[in-house]
């Protein structure tokens, strides 16, 4: 007999709808930079960017009214995040769709983040709790990125979609950083309490 987890409790079971809908999200970066690397084609690239980036808010929605939440899932929908980012941002500073600033910035938001979660490790703790700052930063930078394409694939609706694109990277840059100062607040209020938990006594020979 099968026990479901308690709500707001993770499980260990990997072949969820939301972990699938995950692994379709990780399938979805090769094909989305072929489409638009090798044959540019870049209206098809806009439909995977966009489908990847609507199931980053499915598979979480999917998981909180199912039950379903996972260990796994908790990892791989942030992996899937970074890793569409990512490619994303590669591939479109190659074809130069944005400038090589905006890539800058936001893989240096990445690097402080990583450092940041490194000295954690030392000290014992895992990662911060996801803040919802920077998940909806992730989500309009993810809205951001096919409307930047759309321009760069129509360019005769460019006056329209080129505009909307950059005020979304625009918000999506301002609060990424922000969630990175989160972060860094977090970090470091547990590295100050940690500091100031005296060390064990030594055990005084008889």
């Amino acid at each position: 007999m099968t026990h479901e987890a308690a709500p707001g409790t993770a499980t260990n079971r990997i072949w969820t709808i939301p972990n699938v809908i995950s692994f379709l999200r990780l399938l979805g970066v090769p094909l989305f930079l072929y489409l638009l690397l090798g044959p540019h084609h870049d209206v098809a690239a806009v439909i995977v960017l966009a489908v990847g980036g609507s199931t980053d808010w499915v598979d979480g929605y999917i998981a909180r009214r199912m039950n379903s939440v996972s260990r796994l899932g908790e990892l791989l929908d942030p992996f899937a995040d970074r890793l569409y980012i990512l490619a994303t941002l590669v591939g479109f500073t190659l074809r130069e769709v944005v400038p090589w600033w905006l890539t800058t910035a936001l893989l240096l938001r990445e690097l402080v983040l990583g450092i940041a979660l490194l000295i954690l490790r030392r000290h014992g703790y895992g990662p911060p709790p996801v803040h919802y700052v920077g998940k909806t930063g992730t989500f309009v930078l993810l809205a951001a990125f096919p409307v930047l394409l759309l321009a760069e694939a129509v360019p005769s609706i460019d006056a329209v979609t080129l505009p909307i694109g950059w005020a979304l990277a625009w918000w999506a840059l301002g609060l990424y950083w922000a969630a990175a100062a989160l972060y860094l607040a977090q970090t470091r209020a547990l590295l100050r309490a940690d500091a100031a938990i005296p060390p064990p006594r030594e055990a005084v020979a008889g």
